[in-house]
């Protein structure tokens, strides 16, 4: 799985976001949600890569996208420390939001100290959604 996210991630492996939708079509209908909300990238990021692998998982499985969220650009996750991911600083900030009492997920590719969904979820609690949760491909 290490080498299968790492092509579709940082290779470029678009189609890997259809081989995954099966399994999470048939986990996120189970789920009673309002928004799917991909964790995003800085423009950066978004131009080195040509997608958001978060996105993508979540329109190749056939549901819609809601962006709510902007990401500041920093050094990337996979380059720093477990201890520099567990402690990094805010890097999510909220796009126009109307989300007072909406139950939302979280879509990202992996879990790795929960840092990334967690920093996400804080900034859409404080402008009101009534849950957050997340939904990951794998854990690393």
């Amino acid at each position: 799985m290490k080498e299968t996210l790492a092509r579709y991630k940082f290779r470029g492996d678009y189609i890997f976001a259809r081989a995954f939708s099966p399994f999470i079509r048939e986990r996120l209908k189970a789920l009673k949600f309002d928004c799917l909300v991909p964790i995003p990238l800085s423009p950066q990021r978004l131009y080195e890569r040509g997608f958001n692998q978060s996105a993508a998982l979540i329109h190749e499985a056939g549901f819609t996208v809601t962006e709510l969220l902007q990401r500041i650009h920093s050094e990337k996750q996979s380059k720093k420390s477990r201890m520099d991911r567990i402690h990094f600083h805010q890097v999510f900030q909220p796009l126009n939001l109307h989300i007072q009492n909406k139950k939302i997920i979280l879509i990202d590719d992996i879990y790795t100290t929960g840092s990334t969904l967690y920093h996400a979820a804080k900034v859409l609690k404080a402008e009101g959604a009534a849950s957050v949760c997340s939904f990951t491909l794998a854990r690393g």
